[in-house]
């Protein structure tokens, strides 16, 4: 995994395991992977798809491992807990991104 995602990633900040990180969980079938906040901070705003050099398209596994997480009843992370500082660095396609997510 180069990286790639992670440094284009608006939230990777925030995150408590980086995207490339989540892409190597997912490999190695780590279940601890569905215990992480940062599947859910994913904003689907597919920049890091875009930047990939191997074309492993990101968003489509956080949604997938969203959906696991769902089947599972497991809890997200609710936007409107978010840090103020980190709302105001969010690009408006996250906002609109967590709206889909979280209305279906």
């Amino acid at each position: 995994m180069c990286g790639t995602c992670s440094a284009g990633c608006p939230f990777a900040s925030q995150m408590d395991i980086l995207p490339e990180q989540i892409i190597r969980h997912v490999l190695f079938g780590m279940p601890d992977i569905l215990d992480s906040h940062a599947i859910w901070l994913c904003a689907s705003c597919y920049l890091c798809a875009e930047r990939c050099p191997r074309d492993i398209d990101l968003p489509r596994i956080m949604e997938a491992l969203r959906q696991l997480n769902l089947r599972r009843k497991a809890d997200h992370v609710d936007i409107s807990q978010l840090p103020a500082e980190v709302l105001a660095e969010m690009p408006p396609i996250a906002l609109v991104a967590n709206f889909r997510k979280n209305t279906g």
